[in-house]
């Protein structure tokens, strides 16, 4: 008799009889796929290159009652369940190795009300899917800043982008969600509904259920803003990383400016005799008043002689877009970042030596740019926390698949985390965390409401079957 091997929540392995994954494919409208079918591949495909997981089986639903199925037959079997969306994380957490990995890039449908400012937008749906759809009524809610992304991920992780200045963390804007639990049932949780589960999804949702669609608020904004990269030889980085300082301290929330200290790219817009040097360089949104952009950008005008300045008006799903191309699909990614609530000489010196000294030609030492809105909240308004951030930083590498040095590169990003980690706040962004992270950082990443996490958790998944993630445990000693 055939059977498929597939990993169990305890770490070893079960064999399933074919008559069982078979009724399994009966009960579900969308594929079920193994390793030898077409789209199998296309299906377990990740952004990070890095990651070398296959799982024995993928679910790809049409809908919500798929995504039941799929939980049910999991939690019944004590299968290793994951949830992809976009499969942008850095860590590979979309794919369950070995077992059963739910793929919701079928479900991408994308409703707006213009009246009530809302969009409700499946869990397969990319960050363009989204800003294309609220773009058309000149609408927004803070998203990430590459298109590509997965909506699910960014948002269950808290999530932030050029917009999170003015109106918060993604979660912030969250009003209602759908939620498969590991019991198989179908909640919609909001502030009014299912409030403790609700509250625990606005930071730490990997955790909880397979989310199915999410409900936003929006807000007016474009759909032209101004904005784009502008960038200085490294020679410059002492006052371009002072004006940085000065700018962001008193920048007001319609401005976002991110710091990138890199190599120039062989890009058409980049003269070729400054391919391949050191570049500091600032990525830029602007969404507020058109009219001021001369008066608010001027900080950044005084630092005449850019030896690239492609800031101008643009539409803002251009400027979500635009920095896709730096992240290409497949190539082999490994950050280390923290959360900072200021810039400090010792901090920018640091940056700015490490930069100078990397060996990694498509490195990137960075500063994102926050603060703001999502300052004005209380820790415990959703499980996110870290209301004392404004800015993110680290240093982020990326090589070719085939590169011989990678083991001395991700070595040299670790080195590079040992010399800027004093300069954190000790927590930094769950979705930025790698897989080889401790549970401490964890938990130090959701502070004080990281007790509450775990009561939540153990009401609803108290077998830990949502564990492919960043993962808050139950109380139960038996969960492995």
């Amino acid at each position: 008799m055939t059977r498929t091997t597939i990993a169990t929540r305890e770490g070893t392995t079960t064999r399933l009889p074919e008559e069982t994954v078979e009724a399994f494919r009966r009960d579900l409208r969308g594929p079920l796929l193994s390793p030898a079918d077409t789209g199998f591949e296309e299906a377990t495909r990740l952004w990070n290159g890095m990651i070398e997981k296959q799982p024995a089986l993928v679910v790809q639903p049409t809908g919500t009652a798929d995504v039941v199925t799929a939980v049910n037959f999991a939690h019944d079997h004590d299968l290793l369940l994951s949830v992809k969306g976009g499969g942008h994380n850095i860590g590979g957490t979309a794919l369950a190795d070995g077992g059963l990995t739910i793929d919701m890039s079928r479900l991408r449908g994308v409703l707006v009300d213009p009246e009530a400012r809302t969009v409700t937008a499946q869990a397969g749906c990319l960050l363009g899917d989204v800003d294309r759809e609220t773009q058309l009524h000149g609408l927004a809610t803070p998203l990430g800043f590459i298109s590509e992304t997965g909506l699910a991920g960014l948002t269950l992780g808290g999530g932030f982008g050029y917009l999170t200045r003015r109106f918060g963390w993604a979660v912030d804007n969250l009003l209602e969600v759908e939620i498969v639990t590991a019991d198989g049932r179908v909640r919609r949780a909001s502030r009014e509904d299912h409030e403790e589960l609700f509250w625990a999804v606005r930071g730490a949702g990997h955790n909880f259920g397979v989310v199915t669609s999410f409900t936003f608020q929006l807000h007016e904004i474009g759909p032209t803003v101004y904005g784009g990269l502008i960038a200085w030889p490294a020679e410059r980085s002492d006052e371009v990383l002072e004006t940085y300082r000065r700018l962001t301290t008193s920048a007001p929330r319609e401005l976002t400016a991110f710091l990138i200290l890199m190599r120039a790219p062989p890009a058409p817009f980049v003269p070729a005799e400054a391919q391949g040097k050191r570049i500091v360089a600032m990525t830029v949104c602007y969404s507020g008043d058109l009219a001021d952009v001369e008066e608010v950008l001027a900080p950044i005008r005084s630092l005449d002689d850019p030896v690239v300045d492609l800031l101008q008006e643009q539409p803002y799903t251009r400027l979500q877009s635009s920095l896709d191309a730096t992240e290409p699909k497949g190539m082999h990614y490994y950050w280390k970042t923290e959360f900072a609530t200021e810039l400090t000489d010792d901090l920018l010196s640091t940056l700015d030596e490490l930069s100078t000294e990397c060996p990694i030609p498509m490195a990137q030492l960075v500063v994102i740019h926050l603060g703001g809105a999502l300052n004005e909240r209380d820790e415990s308004d959703g499980a996110v926390g870290n209301r004392d951030v404004r800015f993110v930083y680290g240093a982020a590498g990326m090589w070719e698949p085939d590169e011989p040095q990678a083991e001395q590169f991700r070595q040299w990003v670790r080195d590079a985390w040992k010399r800027i980690r004093p300069f954190s706040t000790g927590s930094t962004y769950i979705n930025f965390q790698t897989g080889e992270e401790s549970d401490e950082r964890i938990q130090v990443t959701y502070g004080d409401n990281h007790d509450r996490l775990v009561e939540v958790k153990t009401a609803y998944d108290p077998d830990n079957v949502f564990r492919s993630n960043r993962n808050v445990r139950p109380t139960e000693t038996h969960v492995s």
